[in-house]
């Protein structure tokens, strides 16, 4: 797994998701994203098949800021494998699977409620 160069520093809503991508910012993103609370990055993931304890290194990195994670999973709910959940667990974070869109809307309340919420999205058509 390997995190792209493409990286907000900061914390914002997002505007909108799909065509393969997101909006944020005033900017677009092509792909999918990783939202931490050190910022926005380009994530390198395509499938829920490829989710693995490598992919998601930056949010286990940064799990001290870290309360809950939204998986944004495609266009529908995959489960989490029981050992990545138990990795999330030993961590300290909350780590809950849904649709992309699912976790977009999500992510966007619990961001302006200033809560410990990060969000991996795999981006949809």
């Amino acid at each position: 797994m390997e995190i792209r160069d493409a990286h907000f520093p900061g914390r914002a809503p997002l505007d909108a998701y799909g065509n393969g991508g997101f909006r944020f910012a005033n900017m677009s993103h092509r792909g999918s994203l990783l939202c931490v609370p050190s910022g926005i990055y380009g994530w390198d993931l395509n499938v829920a098949a490829e989710f693995s304890e490598e992919a998601f290194q930056k949010v286990f990195e940064e799990r001290a800021d870290i309360e809950v994670l939204l998986i944004g999973t495609g266009k529908d709910l995959v489960p989490l494998p029981a050992s990545l959940k138990e990795k999330f667990r030993e961590a300290g974070i909350i780590a809950d699977p849904m649709s992309t869109g699912a976790a977009v809307r999500t992510y966007n309340v619990l961001l302006s409620e200033d809560r410990a919420v990060a969000t991996a999205l795999l981006a949809v058509d």
